[in-house]
Order: structure tokens, then C-alpha cells, then sequence
């Protein structure tokens, strides 16, 4: 028995996340069961971490102006299901429901499009910083969570590398996933 609650998903929304709906997703194809969950990376500026970007780029409001590297990706309409950031806290951006744009080329046992199918995952990181201790506790129980309600996912958890490979690295050599699998096992 987990020593903290499972989280609880209700209509496809995390209750105890901060919930602030991107534009940037559309509904699954028809009769589409999620089965896949993606673990990602992201830090805006790349290697920095706070602050509101992240935010601001799936939400289609990041300043160009605002850094050198946002000229290259502002007008970018991207958006994963949830973020958690360094302190754990989670944000959920879509409805697990609801396709989010994260995935963007990428296939999955020979199956492409895996926005289609997939729940996408963000830690604010890179491939080359560790990951916090507060991140793995809540995306192991936030796994546990979406595989209650999701159970056609199972064991298909792989990070972003795993479903473009070349084109893709994160979520990197940082990611311990022993440790993220030693947690779900006891959630």
C-alpha cells in the first residue's frame, strides 16, 4: 500500500493539478484507446529551469524577444498532457482524454502517429542534469494514476528517444529509469 493517495483523474483532468488548457490539441481519432505513455524533457531557455516559459510555449504566448533561442520555436504549436517541474509540482495543459501535441514524427511498434495513442509526459530537465527526487515520486504516482484509468498502456512507458530515435534524445542519459521503475512498483 503507497504510503501517500493515489492521484485521482476525473473526466481526464488530474484533480490535484494546476490546470491551465492549452490551445494546442484536438480530439483522438475515433474508437482510439491510449495505450502508450512518453516521458519527455523540456527547459526554457534550454538548461534553465523556473519561470514561466515552458508555460507560455504551449499555451502559443512565448516572447520571441524574450531570449535569443525563443526566435527559433515561439511560433511552434506544441503542448504535452502534464509538466512537472522541479519541485514536483504538476500542471496539466490537455486532457488525458484529448491528444496533445507532443510527439510530433514518431512511431511505436510499428504504429506511427503516436500522438494518436499516447499520454505525454514533460520533466522540466535535460538529457544531462539529474532529475529531482520530488519529479520520479510524482511521475511514478501520476503513472500509477493514468494506468488505473488507462490500463491498455500497461508496461508501454518509453521515453521521447524510444519513438523518434535520431530525432529525438530526451528524456537522456539523465533519466534514471531503474529507480522510475522501482517506484511504480510500489505505488
Amino acid at each position: 500500500m503507497p504510503d501517500v493517495p493515489i492521484l485521482k483523474i476525473t473526466n481526464g483532468w488530474l484533480d490535484t493539478a494546476d490546470k491551465i488548457p492549452s490551445p494546442h490539441f484536438n480530439a483522438r481519432p475515433e474508437n482510439t484507446k491510449v495505450s502508450l505513455l512518453v516521458v519527455h524533457n523540456i527547459s526554457l531557455p534550454p538548461g534553465k529551469f523556473g519561470g514561466n516559459y515552458i508555460t507560455d510555449l504551449f499555451l502559443g504566448q512565448l516572447d520571441e524577444h524574450a531570449h535569443p533561442y525563443f526566435s527559433s520555436i515561439y511560433q511552434l504549436k506544441v503542448s504535452a498532457h502534464c509538466l512537472i517541474q522541479r519541485d514536483g509540482n504538476i500542471i496539466q495543459y490537455v486532457s488525458f482524454d484529448d491528444r496533445a501535441w507532443h510527439a510530433g514524427v514518431s512511431i511505436y511498434k510499428g504504429k506511427a502517429q503516436c500522438n494518436d495513442f499516447s499520454i505525454g509526459i514533460e520533466l522540466e530537465g535535460t538529457d544531462e542534469i539529474p532529475y529531482t527526487d520530488e519529479q520520479y515520486q510524482q511521475l511514478s504516482r501520476l503513472t500509477a494514476s493514468i494506468k488505473q484509468v488507462y490500463p491498455d498502456i500497461d508496461d508501454d512507458i518509453v521515453g521521447h528517444c524510444d519513438i523518434a530515435p535520431g530525432r529525438k534524445t530526451d528524456p537522456g542519459k539523465a533519466f534514471d529509469w531503474q529507480y522510475y521503475q522501482l517506484l511504480l512498483t510500489k505505488q
